[in-house]
């Protein structure tokens, strides 16, 4: 029943991550939750304290006890997926059965109980933030090369020079009014996955990016080369418009200007080809303040008063914006240019 829901489609990927686990391709950066297990009847046997006021002792449940996950149920369908195909994965019943599976049994209770625990583990928890999970996932190769590049730069702040990413908002994909964040680690992502793939880039930005998924020729190690040193100058060239906050610091915009600097890295095989400094002087042409006279119906809209939404996100209007940083003359380029 699990495979037909939302969660079910997460066996497989599940399955596979654990396998990549259990065979150490992982190194120890791994580990799955415990799994909370219900048993709809009484335990067997339950022995004195192991440890005199610790609580910890020794149990055994009767074969055929009923058992049931109550939360981490995509987990045992994917040791079960593991178990019936472990040769899909490229590994064996024997490896297999040396892994230590930690979870946690309740016992005793009545089953709308053991219902309401799956309610509470299930809805009642608080997600976390998808952009400070992001931030944690060293194995996302965008993540890995947004901090690579905020830290690559340098900006002066009350008389003293602080890497830029003092100003990187990585627990939250919104920035506070009274925060001392300028933008925030996804939009920055962004902005990297879109230099590295251009277009194609608005459509991966959600998705988790593998060294293994890099543009068609482009290593891991190529990229970094590139991309490192290309934005931390365009950030490094843009950072007083960071720092108060302007356009630039939109998804949308963001994920413009990569498309933009896609065109300079070398490998860009549509769209024509920039270099660097033909990419620094569009940019510098560009009006970055936050008004409506230049942004609205490229990377936000106005309302009656004039105050701008960039809403709409980097998939809805990057495109625009790498169109109007590119072609000055175009209706858009002049228009973020004031003209």
């Amino acid at each position: 029943m699990l495979r037909s829901t939302s969660k079910g489609r997460n066996v497989a990927s599940y399955a596979g991550y654990m396998a990549a686990g259990v065979k150490g391709d992982l190194g120890a950066a791994w580990s799955t939750p415990p799994v909370t297990l219900w048993l709809g009847s009484q335990l067997a046997s339950i022995g004195e304290e192991l440890v005199a006021g610790t609580g910890i002792r020794t149990v055994s449940i009767a074969p055929g006890s009923p058992v049931v996950a109550i939360d981490g149920e995509t987990q045992v369908a994917a040791w079960h997926e593991l178990y019936d195909s472990p040769e899909r994965y490229g590994l064996t019943i024997d490896a297999l059965t040396r892994v230590r599976v930690p979870f946690e049994l309740f016992w005793g209770l009545e089953v709308e109980q053991a219902r309401q625990i799956f309610y509470d583990r299930n809805v009642e928890g608080i997600t976390v933030a998808k952009n400070l999970a992001m931030s944690m996932d060293q194995r996302d190769f965008g993540t890995r090369l947004a901090h690579l590049v905020v830290n690559a730069v340098q900006v002066e702040r009350d008389g003293e020079s602080v890497p830029f990413g003092k100003f990187v908002e990585t627990r939250s994909r919104q920035l506070k009014a009274s925060a001392p964040e300028v933008v925030t680690l996804s939009a920055l992502r962004v902005l990297v996955v879109c230099t590295l793939f251009g277009r194609a880039g608005l459509t991966r930005s959600g998705s988790t990016l593998r060294d293994e998924e890099l543009p068609e020729g482009v290593t891991a190690e190529q990229a970094t080369r590139r991309l490192v040193p290309l934005l931390s100058t365009v950030i490094s060239t843009l950072r007083e418009h960071f720092l108060a906050r302007s356009a630039v610091s939109a998804p949308a915009v963001l994920a413009g200007i990569g498309i933009a600097a896609h065109q300079a890295t070398g490998w860009a095989n549509t769209g024509g080809t920039l270099t660097e400094d033909e990419l620094l002087h569009l940019l510098s042409t560009v009006r970055w303040e936050r008004e409506a006279r230049y942004w609205h119906g490229v990377a936000a809209s106005a309302n009656a008063k004039g105050t701008l939404n960039f809403a709409g996100g980097a998939k809805d209007a990057g495109g625009r914006v790498a169109d109007a940083i590119v072609h000055p003359e175009s209706q858009y380029g002049r228009r973020i240019r004031g003209r």
